[in-house]
């Protein structure tokens, strides 16, 4: 299997899920620290990231998986509260400058791309306890950070994401409250957060674009979760409707804003107003842009990060008793084929990474894309003999690849990241991860540099 010139192999972590330390040298605690520190089974079996991998302590064990493997790029993000450890510049953490300046040298010594993250969803607990995401005042402590990085690592830091998957973490984190802080807050709290994040990644961009762009030459973006929504009936139009419906509520919701006209869409705002006034608001519960910001918004990407895991099947649902919610503003009813295979959310459904990657590209005028994430979950213990993952791989490599000139080059895809280069078991991967690239070596032979 021939990837095209060009095209980049990678791998990604995140910091609260592979550093530990989560009070070493000075570090400040985050949501995801008091939120796994409460107990109360609020995550798998009472766990927490204090040690996780230990990349915090263990970086050259990664450094070695990552030269073994032969990876173009590494993405990692950046702990905002190891850096500043109440979110702000007040105090700057010495030591969270060496560990990441560290990272950075190392990956360009050895030939590596890095590509980094500002925000994995682990906020400094000190931002959450004035309001977090659902305040607006966290736009400006945002942009603040986001400057105080690309100041101290952009002379080498070329590729950066602002913000990892709003979409899902104002749905996870404010709407459900399954994610930290922990509280929901149905029908309003997801769209809120979803909204100050929208414009916290585009005041750092302009940050980047006025301040810093000039002189470092990089380029700056933001990653979205997409999943591809296919009708659970295709003669159904209702469920063609709830399908585009599904798309237009998480991608586009965050896509649309930043590519295209600075504004949700129309569909998205229409049936959030439509519930809303069902429900008994006096308006609708969709905060809005002003005209201002529609323009401080719209064009603030350099590349479209897009991150997929799986597909799902969407019905048309009625939301007959005016129930408050995300889901239900969209009047949708999510499904699966039993005859996919599955492995706890993600069910593997490789046909639906070229779809998303078509729509991308006839929707947002085929801006060049890169796959921030994509992967495969496997319960622990995990073996190297991971025959499902490999299976998954292959047979999305070959969907990409499939009417190559029609969808993948006219889509501009550039490069794909493998989520993540530490088990999610808390270890790095042994030491006879050389294994690992022979049997990658072997089934895909023109991936790897030699």
């Amino acid at each position: 299997m021939a990837f095209p010139a060009g095209f980049g192999w990678g791998a990604a972590t995140a910091a609260y899920q592979v550093e530990g330390g989560w009070d070493a040298d000075g570090k400040g605690p985050s949501v995801w620290d008091t939120f796994t520190h409460q107990g109360g089974e609020r995550v798998f079996k009472n766990q927490t990231g204090d040690v996780a991998c230990g990349s915090y302590t263990l970086w050259e064990e990664d450094l070695k998986c990552i030269k073994q493997l032969g990876l173009t790029h590494y993405r990692f993000s950046l702990s905002w509260s190891r850096l500043l450890p109440d979110g702000t510049t007040g105090f700057i953490n010495q030591k969270g400058i060496d560990y990441y300046n560290k990272i950075i040298d190392d990956l360009l010594t050895n030939g590596v791309t890095p590509i980094v993250t500002l925000y994995h969803f682990d906020l400094p607990q000190a931002l959450e306890d004035q309001g977090g995401w659902l305040s607006e005042a966290t736009i400006e402590s945002f942009d603040k950070y986001a400057r105080f990085c690309f100041s101290t690592f952009g002379d080498r830091v070329k590729q950066w994401i602002t913000i990892n998957e709003p979409n899902i973490y104002a749905m996870l984190g404010y709407e459900l409250g399954i994610f930290p802080p922990g509280v929901p807050h149905s029908g309003t709290g997801g769209y809120q957060a979803a909204h100050n994040m929208i414009k916290a990644h585009a005041r750092s961009w302009h940050s980047y674009d006025s301040l810093f762009r000039k002189e470092q030459k990089g380029m700056v973006s933001l990653s979205i979760f997409a999943g591809w929504a296919e009708p659970a009936d295709p003669n159904s139009v209702s469920d063609q409707e709830a399908a585009k419906r599904a798309i237009s509520f998480c991608l586009d919701f965050i896509a649309k804003p930043i590519f295209i006209d600075g504004d949700y869409p129309e569909v998205v705002k229409s049936q959030v107003a439509s519930m809303s006034k069902k429900q008994g608001y006096p308006s609708s519960r969709l905060p809005e842009f002003t005209e201002e910001e529609k323009r401080m918004i719209k064009g603030t990407a350099d590349f479209f990060a897009v991150q997929y895991y799986t597909t799902r099947l969407v019905k048309y649902q009625e939301n007959k008793k005016r129930e408050l919610g995300i889901l239900q503003d969209a009047e949708t009813e999510i499904l699966t084929d039993p005859s996919w295979i599955s492995l706890d959310w993600v069910y593997v459904v490789p046909w639906g990474i070229r779809k998303l990657l078509k729509y991308v590209k006839d929707t947002y005028n085929n801006p060049v894309i890169y796959i921030t994430e994509n992967g495969f979950p496997q319960l622990d213990p995990v073996s190297l003999d991971d025959t499902q993952r490999w299976e998954y791989f292959r047979q999305t490599f070959q969907e990409l690849f499939k009417d190559s000139l029609e969808v993948l080059h006219a889509a501009s895809a550039r490069a794909h990241r493998s989520y993540d280069l530490g088990q999610s078991s808390g270890s790095p991967y042994p030491a006879s991860h050389e294994r690992s690239r022979e049997e990658f070596t072997n089934r895909f032979p023109e991936t790897l540099p030699s």
